[in-house]
């Protein structure tokens, strides 16, 4: 991934040195387990552990030479030990023992660093949340007006959602926390599963129940997944960020700092840059299902073919979901409420999005649901027409609604505050009133 979406602390799990480290440490790990049975003279991993060194720069050096990572690997981290103890590096072992297992401890850092930000953004969402729960916002459907509603069941919305994102991720995380250390077809003809098993426990891995020379690449798959359903989470908040900042709605507006900068042409402009750029990238994550899922299926006990997508797919997709979800949780910190211009969007129609309360309000007073509908309905596009009589006065005035209700029940069935009544209910249910975490989903 390029520098502009990648944090430190991704690019640094995922550079070339660190996953040559991680080899390293995996061949070091098996030279213990050797030794723990008796097959390696000891100290041997001792010495490896003060002297082996690998660089990057060397491996690619030989990589040059032979066109084989692994083997060029072990030449590399060969030439800074003795040569007795440097053949016992790689004993027993095929190159997917190392690859594998040093990828799935790589993948779950990423996973972990990823869940974190996670729970940073849903604790960000929760205040919002609870802050905003008794501010009335009109609803919308199909872009249009419909009916009042909490602007806090948005947030709450949000962060049931990213609470189900949360699970997957922990879910792909823990069917990613495996490894491999089975030789060449996964049968332990060369090595014992005490090696895997030995292996595992320090590396914080469970082996493989069974495997071929490969991990199988559904674990892959799940953790690309996750990921693009997280991104979609996020584009759905961007997205509504975006539609809220519009001029003419005017309700949100993102983070706009001191010398900030909207426009090269026009001064005045003020653009929800930060949630386009969430919106834009999320599509590059979702892009990348495709070739995780078609990575699955490989020939017999193994082809190479999902290794060079990996090598690209595996890290930009957990640097891009770490920048995103980071990026997110500034917007949503620094993001400014206009609870003003809710009000006015509310008022904008003249009443007209309480046509619902007065339809059934007719209804309970005795009048056919058709008759209701088409009443309401006919004054509704009257007013949409000429709003020179409000909705409110155009009712009032006719005769069919004046035989049902008294002036004072139908200004009654243009307040707010009903729409608002179960919004407490609705965030007990979910766990988000009196600190309660738990919810249900």
């Amino acid at each position: 991934m390029i520098e502009r979406y990648t944090r430190p602390v991704m690019k640094t799990l995922w550079s070339e040195q660190t996953r040559y480290e991680r080899w390293l440490q995996v061949e070091i790990l098996a030279v213990e387990a050797w030794e723990e049975l008796g097959r390696i003279p000891r100290g041997v991993a001792s010495r490896l552990k003060r002297k082996a060194k690998v660089d990057a720069a060397r491996v690619l050096d030989y990589e040059e030479r032979y066109h084989h990572d692994v083997l060029a690997f072990i030449s590399a981290v060969a030439d800074t030990v003795d040569p007795e103890d440097a053949k016992y590096i790689h004993f027993g072992l095929t190159s997917t023992d190392v690859v594998d297992t040093a990828l799935a401890s790589l993948v779950t850092e990423a996973l972990d660093i990823v869940r974190d930000d996670v729970i940073a953004l849903r604790d960000a969402v929760k205040r919002r949340a609870l802050e905003t729960r008794r501010i009335p916002v009109i609803g919308r459907t199909h872009g249009m007006h419909a009916e009042p509603t909490s602007h806090g069941l948005k947030w709450a919305l949000w962060w049931l959602e990213l609470g189900r994102d949360l699970e997957r991720v922990e879910r792909a995380r823990a069917n990613m926390a495996v490894m491999k250390m089975s030789g060449a077809v996964g049968n332990y003809a060369n090595l014992p599963p005490f090696i895997e098993q030995y292996v595992a426990e320090r590396l914080g891995l469970t082996p493989a129940p069974l495997s071929t020379q490969v991990l199988q690449r559904d674990r892959h798959a799940e953790v690309v997944t996750a990921l693009a359903i997280l991104a979609g989470t996020l584009d759905k908040m961007a997205t509504e960020i975006r539609l809220s900042q519009r001029t003419e709605v005017g309700e949100l507006e993102e983070p706009f700092s001191s010398g900030q900068r909207g426009s090269s042409a026009m001064p005045h402009k003020k653009n929800p840059i930060r949630s386009e750029q969430i919106s834009g990238l999320s599509r590059v994550i979702r892009g990348y299902v495709i070739p995780a899922l078609e990575d699955i299926p490989l020939w017999y006990e193994r082809d190479i073919s999902h290794s060079s997508v990996e090598r690209i797919l595996l890290p930009d997709v957990t640097t891009l979901a770490d920048y995103l979800v980071t990026q997110m949780t500034r917007i949503v910190t620094g993001l400014t409420i206009r609870s003003d211009r809710m009000q006015q969007n509310l008022e904008f129609t003249g009443g007209l999005v309480f046509s619902g309360k007065v339809l059934l309000a007719l209804v309970e007073h005795g009048m056919s649901r058709d008759e209701a509908y088409d009443l309401v309905q006919r004054h509704a596009l009257a007013q949409s027409r000429n709003p020179e009589k409000s909705f409110r006065e155009r009712l009032m005035s006719d005769p069919a609604v004046q035989e049902r209700l008294s002036s004072e029940e139908l200004e009654a069935l243009f307040a707010v505050e009903p729409y608002l009544a179960e919004v407490d209910h609705i965030f007990e249910r979910i766990g988000l009133c009196n600190g309660h975490e738990e919810e249900q989903q």
